[in-house]
């Protein structure tokens, strides 16, 4: 008798089984992010000592600039991302007493990063706006920003004795 009952229970729970799952269904969440345009510098800082500017005669001595390099390391996320340079005359921190003289010394600079380069001088250009050379298209890329002095000019006049300091800014933008 209870091989019968037993018998009895396993084909009731056969017969069951297909009309539960006919009964299944199944939902599907669906999971969206995003990730936003961003450019980042991670080393975003360096120095180019130039040491003595002023030649035997007082005046701007080029070589000590021109050529001199720098790197600062940054990537961009987005494929057309771009750079800008935005180069800033060196200042004397003396004033210049008169035209035999001057405390500025300027520059023309270049960024390269993924085999682009983006230029800017600083000549003409005056504090507090300084304006950006044309952008270079740099896309994704993660990698070094090597910068590097092209050209230096300054009055034919002498250099004020002091402190001189410029920059180059490199600006890495996302496309927007």
């Amino acid at each position: 008798m209870n091989k019968l009952i037993l018998a009895a229970l396993a084909a009731s729970a056969a017969l069951s089984t297909p009309a539960l799952a006919a009964n299944n269904d199944t939902g599907t969440v669906t999971v969206n992010g995003s990730v936003a345009g961003k450019c980042k510098f991670t080393t975003g800082t360096a120095t180019i000592n130039a040491n003595e500017l002023a030649g035997a005669d007082g005046k701007l001595n080029s070589a000590a600039l021109v050529n001199q390099t720098a790197t600062l390391v940054g990537w961009c996320n987005q494929t057309a991302s771009t750079m800008k340079v935005t180069a800033k005359p060196l200042l004397g921190d003396t004033a210049a007493p008169n035209a035999s003289f001057t405390n500025r010394v300027d520059i023309d600079a270049q960024a390269v990063a993924a085999g682009q380069t983006a230029t800017d001088s600083s000549v003409g250009e005056t504090a507090p706006t300084y304006t950006a050379g044309t952008a270079a298209t740099v896309g994704i890329f993660s990698g070094n920003v090597d910068v590097k002095i092209t050209a230096a000019s300054s009055a034919s006049a002498i250099l004020t004795a002091g402190t001189y300091v410029g920059t180059v800014d490199v600006t890495l933008t996302p496309a927007s």
